[in-house]
């Protein structure tokens, strides 16, 4: 059943007076005397009064959906209904949850990476009926300790389940968690009879459809409007990389209020935090927030920042669904997302009690390889799946660790398999680690295909969204089937104009001091310790006296102060620019300090099958520091993929290397190792190994491109 939460059917369910009492009680003691919940939010609540029912919210950020379950819960607490189970994806979401739930006279708790002292005493107090609410992680969820220990315990007896930011249960949304399947695991060992709520706001129709057969033939589905009438949508025209640092430092102080930077990567949280620090010191204050923080350190900057005590953190995606300031006043994108519904849910954290905040977006033609990454990153890989299972047994458990070894699998990648596999069954977690079930695994192509394509046609979306073809809010509510989609009048394409005071173009002062500051940052190339395994043969500790020392590398990964050099680089085979030289140079000067001892000779090795480049930066840094100079055979035929294992590419890379026409160039020596680009530093590793075995007193890599 599908309901217009904006109409008030005949047959929609409505609260007896004593259930809306206690409902009534609950708002305002979050929301103030006088709130009360409105007609489509009391849809709900009855709903979630009557055994059995399953109900999907789609609506939009500051709708009250949490003030839906929070009044469910104390009603059903009431009446005598055990206790309420929140999935929730986020430490930061769960927080504010616990505290919201504590305004509504509910006792909450949480278990997390964050609390693991506190867990004993938490699973104590749900169990014998002391707290309303647990939230828990779909991670948790997944965990055969926490299943066998709480779930199997409150099997029959939860009051409520609620599943919030719903859209990750579909691998048709923006923002798929495998783990989050496992609510399935939940539903099928609940009493029938246990109500269950799921939440979003940012799903479209096939998601939603998705989401409500999961739940149930007969979810009841209400969705309302999406447009948000406080936010104003601007996209600044394309800048450089570089510029759209130098932007946001020039305009930082002309944004009202505190807000939020959103950025694509890690690196680049951490780049444009130190720019704007440097820009504006302490009278703008700013720091870095990443998905990398620890739990208390991010729970201090939320705290901060929710106090105005900073202008704004520069934030992943790590900082998202359900942080909650009422008062947000602006959200910038240093970058695209490649969602236009997660774009919707991002700038969803402004202005949700205030008449006017501003999201600005900031793009540049450096996103699209960014939205091609995330478009094919959770698609698994046939041959990489079997490579996973042949490692499996269906008897004794094995680490995460010890199928990354076996199978040559890479580390982050084992652990996104196996959760994809254990949603469908192929594998299961225990406490010992992960075993086989027995159960065939099968890739299905028009699934995965199904979903490459909408993922790439969101990514159309957002090309239409940076065009400005059209009224921006309007896009972004068709992007999620919103029927009362239309223009806003408020955004940039709107109005014809940007908001006032915040011009397109970046002060070119400011670009050259970015430009300076990112150039002057320290890389290092830390040396890998360990050998693969699998078919290489060895495996263990690398020998300290077969390492290089720790490294250095010019250009990190899509760096925006290098984009335009390493671009012009790597277009060909060629001597580099000067500024790459020059570059070059003054790494080398801030490194000497850190040198085992100073370089007698310097090889250049052309990793990626980059001769004359490599050659030429060698030769440079011979002539400035007056050094002998060397070669090292290098493997013939093409470097392996990135989809390789690591010990097919330490295996290449073994095979190929020849030093022995620079043995005696090295012998007692030390060695600057001059290498052009790799991602897995493992032709670092085989070249430096292969040097120490032949006499050199140390290694010294200098990478001109670590490849993200």
């Amino acid at each position: 059943m599908t309901t217009d939460a904006s109409t008030d059917a005949p047959a929609a369910p409505r609260l007896t007076p004593e259930r809306a009492e206690v409902a009534d009680r609950v708002v305002a003691a979050m929301a103030g005397a006088d709130a009360r919940l409105r007609d489509d939010q009391e849809v709900a609540v009855a709903a979630l009064c009557e055994p059995g029912s399953r109900v999907l919210v789609v609506q939009a950020t500051g709708w009250g959906k949490s003030a839906v379950y929070w009044a469910a819960t104390a009603i059903r607490r009431a009446e005598g209904a055990g206790p309420t189970l929140v999935v929730s994806p986020l430490l930061s979401l769960m927080r504010d949850q616990v505290a919201a739930a504590g305004r509504a006279g509910l006792r909450a708790a949480t278990l997390n990476s964050g609390n693991v002292e506190a867990w004993g005493r938490t699973e104590a107090e749900l169990l014998s009926g002391e707290l309303d609410v647990l939230l828990v992680s779909p991670e948790r969820l997944a965990n055969p300790g926490f299943g066998r220990r709480v779930l199997d315990a409150l099997s029959g007896r939860l009051g409520l389940l609620v599943v919030d930011e719903a859209h990750a249960v579909s691998d048709w949304g923006h923002d798929f968690r495998p783990d989050y399947r496992r609510v399935a695991d939940v539903l099928r060992r609940l009493n029938p009879e246990t109500p269950v709520l799921a939440t979003t706001a940012t799903a479209n129709e096939r998601v939603t459809d998705d989401v409500a057969h999961q739940l149930g033939e007969t979810t009841l589905v209400l969705r309302g409007r999406l447009a948000r009438a406080s936010l104003e949508l601007a996209v600044v025209p394309a800048l450089r990389p570089l510029d759209r640092y130098a932007w946001v430092a020039d305009h930082l102080p002309a944004l009202p209020g505190s807000g939020i930077v959103y950025v694509l990567t890690v690196a680049d949280a951490h780049r444009l935090t130190e720019v704007l620090r440097a820009a504006h010191g302490d009278r703008f204050p700013v720091a870095a927030y990443t998905g990398q923080l620890e739990p208390g350190t991010r729970e201090r900057l939320e705290d901060a920042l929710r106090a105005n005590e900073l202008k704004a953190l520069v934030a992943t995606s790590a900082l998202g669904m359900g942080y909650d300031k009422p008062d947000l006043g602006f959200v910038v994108h240093v970058g695209a997302p490649p969602s236009p519904v997660s774009y919707y849910q991002q700038v969803g954290r402004a202005g949700r009690a205030i008449e006017h905040a501003l999201a600005v977006l900031l793009p540049s033609d450096a996103d699209a390889g960014v939205w091609e990454h995330f478009t094919t990153a959770t698609i698994p890989v046939p041959e990489q799946v079997e490579r996973v299972l042949a490692v499996l047994s269906t008897d004794e458990p094995v680490s995460v660790p010890a199928v990354e070894a076996q199978s040559g699998v890479r580390r982050g990648r084992v652990e996104l398999l196996l959760k994809q596999l254990a949603v469908d069954e192929v594998v299961e977690r225990v406490e010992a680690g992960w075993r086989a079930t027995g159960r065939p695994w099968s890739y299905d192509a028009e699934h995965y295909d199904g979903v490459i394509a909408v993922r790439r046609r969101e990514a159309d979306i957002m090309r239409t969204y940076l065009r400005g073809e059209r009224c921006l809010m309007e896009l972004l509510q068709q992007s999620l089937d919103d029927p009362t989609a239309e223009p806003c009048g408020r955004c940039s394409v709107c109005r014809g104009a940007l908001p006032e005071g915040l011009g397109a173009a970046p002060d070119p002062t400011t670009v050259g001091r970015v430009a300076n500051l990112l150039r002057g940052e320290t890389h290092r190339l830390e040396p890998r310790k360990m050998w693969p395994g699998g078919s290489f043969g060895s495996r263990g500790r690398i020998p300290a006296d077969e390492q290089p020392a720790e490294g250095r590398v010019l250009a990190l990964a899509d760096a925006p102060e290098w984009r335009d050099a390493v671009r012009e680089m790597f277009a060909r085979d060629a001597a580099p620019p000067q500024e790459v030289l020059d570059g070059c140079v003054r790494l080398m000067t801030g490194w000497r300090s850190e040198w085992p001892s100073r370089p007698d000779v310097v090889l250049d090795l052309p990793a990626a099958g980059y001769p004359v480049l490599t050659r030429a930066v060698a030769d440079h840094l011979a002539g400035v520091g007056r050094l002998d100079r060397g070669s090292i055979g290098v493997p013939r035929g093409a470097v392996p993929s990135r989809e390789a294992s690591a010990a097919e590419e330490a295996v290449f890379w073994r095979d190929g290397v020849d030093v022995t026409g620079c043995a005696d160039a090295v012998r007692g020596r030390t060695v600057l190792l001059v290498v052009d680009a790799t991602s897995s530093i493992w032709p670092v590793t085989i070249a430096s190994a292969m040097l120490r075995r032949a006499g050199a007193a140390a290694v010294l890599p200098l990478l001109l491109h670590r490849r993200p």
